[in-house]
């Protein structure tokens, strides 16, 4: 026995590194809209790497300080010490521009990976029995990367950030009961307060990337542990590795004597087809992950990013012209812009006011209605593999529906730039807003699910009316919500 051969059995009797081999062997169905959970899981590692190294030099703090940096305009003046360490980063730190604008585009497409793959998830029905409990996973994570994103772009402390923080704060102490002590604990007081910047700065970097990442952990143990869905076969699959959809047995082409697989039948979902993860899904892991780190460079090269220059220090006597938040809160903006006056009510000597019904209800309620989906649209028994959206059109419609529900909400959060593309102002233009909140929504449903439901009306008369379509359905991914 070779020296490398005893001190592999050392190891194996002591960390028992056979049993990985089961894992080595699980199987990854080779579908590239399952790599959307990869882009995200890759995102955030450089949004850590990124974040670490702007950590190194920014300063959480309001205290005044002098400026004496590249930029001339702020040369000698006194300004808050964050705003101050920001621009050192961006025009003095060597790389220090690139690392920032990198950290930015990482931080958007974290957010769009997660949500095109929870879309993907939907809308082909990979949430249903058993993998609820993913989805449930996925959208506390969706929720959480965007709070986290909430308290970066505060973290500058220029007129646009200081205005965002302060619509945040207005929302969080409107909450009935316990707002005020929600505006001591998370903003340190009354907005702006010196406590503000080191409280979000610790939400920031240290709270809010553990709790993601133990979400995505906790998403991935489920993953492995239950295995992927895969879209239904067109026919058997023959000489080709598998592995059983709970996980039990492994999908290595090292599977030998009575547990090795020559074929599988093509509606047998008790088994999942597709690449072992060492060394083929490691491979195409591999080039995902240098395809995002390409996609994030070519985006930091090109594309600037927020302007703390051109904003200034916060000034709390004035306010920007125009304060939007980004694209992936937009739609909660809207919200807040289109809830009138007039929903502020007292109930039981408990005030609820107009920013509390649209700041956090109505967004809330959103959240709420993405979680309890997969026990709406319930199956009784475990379903392996994925859905053809075209052959469900309730669910397909309700989807639909709810993408175009939160454009138009968007839209509405834009309604400054809406107003000025239109010739009018937003006062004239809520209205139509809101109407199209609620008609054009469910216009786009309905659509949806007659054009469907006509097409499979067409399909099974072209069949002789009998009804080929497999109730198990035909797809795409895996357990839920934000993972791999």
């Amino acid at each position: 026995m070779s020296r490398l051969d005893r001190a592999y059995e050392a190891f194996d009797d002591r960390l028992g590194l056979s049993g990985a081999q089961q894992f080595l062997g699980k199987a990854f169905p080779a579908e590239d809209s399952f790599l959307l959970g990869e882009v995200a899981l890759f995102c955030f590692v450089v949004l850590v790497l990124t974040g670490t190294f702007l950590g190194f030099f920014f300063e959480p703090s309001t205290t005044e300080v002098a400026y004496e940096g590249s930029v001339a305009e702020f040369q000698g003046v006194e300004m808050p010490a964050a705003y101050v360490s920001v621009l050192n980063i961006t025009y003095d730190v060597p790389f220090g521009m690139l690392i920032r604008r990198l950290h930015h585009w990482a931080a958007h497409l974290f957010v769009a990976s997660l949500g095109l793959h929870m879309l993907r998830v939907f809308f082909t029905g990979a949430y249903r029995n058993p993998r609820e409990l993913n989805w449930l996973v996925g959208t506390a994570l969706a929720g959480t990367s965007m709070f986290a994103a909430y308290t970066g772009y505060a973290l500058p402390f220029d007129e646009f950030a200081s205005t965002a923080a302060g619509i945040g704060y207005n929302v969080a102490v409107s909450i009935p009961i316990v707002g005020d002590l929600l505006g001591q604990v998370v903003f340190g007081g009354e907005f702006p307060a010196s406590a503000t910047i080191p409280r979000f700065f610790f939400l920031h970097v240290y709270v809010l990337p553990l709790l993601i990442a133990a979400l995505i952990g906790v998403h991935m143990v489920i993953l492995l542990r239950q295995k992927h869905t895969e879209a239904e076969r067109d026919e058997d699959v023959k000489g080709r590795p598998a592995a059983r959809a709970d996980g039990s047995d492994t999908a290595t082409g090292a599977t030998t004597g009575s547990d090795a697989i020559d074929a599988v039948d093509r509606e047998d979902d008790s088994v999942v087809v597709g690449l072992p993860a060492v060394p083929n899904q490691v491979a195409v892991s591999a080039v995902v992950f240098f395809l995002t780190l390409a996609t994030l460079s070519l985006l930091a090269g090109l594309l600037p990013v927020h302007n703390v220059a051109e904003y200034g220090p916060n000034d709390p006597a004035s306010t920007p012209s125009l304060v939007m938040p980004d694209w992936f809160l937009m739609w909660g903006y809207g919200f807040l812009k289109l809830t009138p006056s007039w929903m502020s009510f007292d109930l039981l000597g408990v005030h609820f006011s107009s920013e509390f019904v649209g700041g956090l209800v109505l967004p809330g309620l959103v959240f709420v209605a993405v979680a309890v989906w997969p026990f709406v649209d319930y199956e009784q028994e475990p379903v392996h593999f994925t859905a053809n959206p075209f052959e469900r059109p309730r669910q397909t419609a309700v989807g639909v529906a709810a993408v175009v529900f939160v454009m138009v909400a968007s839209i509405a959060g834009m309604d400054v730039i809406v107003a000025d593309l239109l010739g009018s102002d937003t006062a004239a233009i809520r209205p139509y807003l809101t109407a199209a909140l609620f008609v054009v929504p469910v216009a786009a449903g309905l659509l949806t699910y007659s054009v469907l439901r006509d097409s499979a009306d067409a399909s099974d008369s072209g069949h002789g009316g009998d009804n080929v379509t497999d109730e198990r359905s035909d797809g795409t991914e895996d357990a839920g919500g934000g993972g791999s």
